[in-house]
């Protein structure tokens, strides 16, 4: 078991990618406090799996992060791996964005990881295993149309998390940033499934032809939470399926 004994915060673990990662890191020894929105089946998604506490927190809410790592703390006596994977999206041009998506759109894709990561530190500087990794998106480096919002949210991640690998090294922490592509999760399959066409599209311009699964992005969040990525920090691990190797 890879993760044996330490203690991790997902969030955005009702579904997708969260819920991918906290699963596979309670099957790999971890102790796992899943969070996400209090509308979300977050306890039914993790039913029966006693590695996996579930908290209904909206990460927007004044004091969420105090509340998500406290009650890590309080449940297991530690922390050791934090990992930011909750987010959204909204499509609107720069011509007639509101305040409102953009505001939105950077104070739970960025402020709401730094802020995580700021109330965890005390405790993962007392890990002899300290993990902080923050889920940004291939969009951190490209675009599209529409994306102005969550690709400067998604660009804003990587530049965090490069800035806590410099900062949080000298205590033994590592930061990373993983990079997903084309991935099914509860946000993109409705899209998908009204448009097959689109689905196909975005599966074709992958080099292996597929698009991707939770599970792929939670396999590149194990390999960083456990020692095997112990010397690797400031990272961002592109798991894409080559999706950007023609954009």
């Amino acid at each position: 078991m890879r993760l044996k004994d330490r203690v991790a915060i997902v969030t955005g673990a009702a579904s997708g990618i969260g819920r991918a990662t906290a699963q596979l890191f309670a099957e790999e020894g971890a102790r796992v406090l899943g969070v996400d929105l209090p509308d979300k089946s977050l306890a039914n998604a993790h039913a029966g799996n006693a590695n996996i506490v579930c908290l209904e927190k909206n990460l927007g809410d004044a004091g969420a992060d105090d509340k998500i790592v406290s009650t890590a703390v309080d449940r297991f006596g530690r922390l050791d791996i934090v990992m930011n994977n909750a987010g959204i999206a909204f499509n609107a041009p720069v011509e007639s964005m509101t305040d409102e998506i953009w505001d939105r759109t950077i104070a739970i894709n960025l402020t709401a990881h730094m802020r995580l990561c700021r109330r965890a530190i005390e405790h993962l500087k007392k890990s002899p295993a300290g993990r902080i990794i923050n889920v940004a998106s291939v969009m951190a480096e490209g675009t599209d149309y529409g994306l102005a919002a969550y690709c400067a949210s998604k660009a804003g991640v990587a530049g965090l998390t490069r800035t806590l690998a410099l900062e949080l090294g000298r205590s033994g922490i590592t930061a990373n940033y993983i990079e997903p592509g084309a991935i099914e999760t509860g946000m993109t399959s409705p899209l998908w499934t009204a448009r097959p066409d689109v689905a196909e599209i975005w599966a074709k311009k992958s080099a292996l032809r597929r698009l991707g699964q939770p599970i792929d992005i939670a396999r590149g969040a194990l390999f960083l939470a456990s020692d095997d990525g112990g010397f690797v920090t400031g990272h961002g691990l592109v798991v894409d399926g080559g999706l950007m190797l023609r954009v």
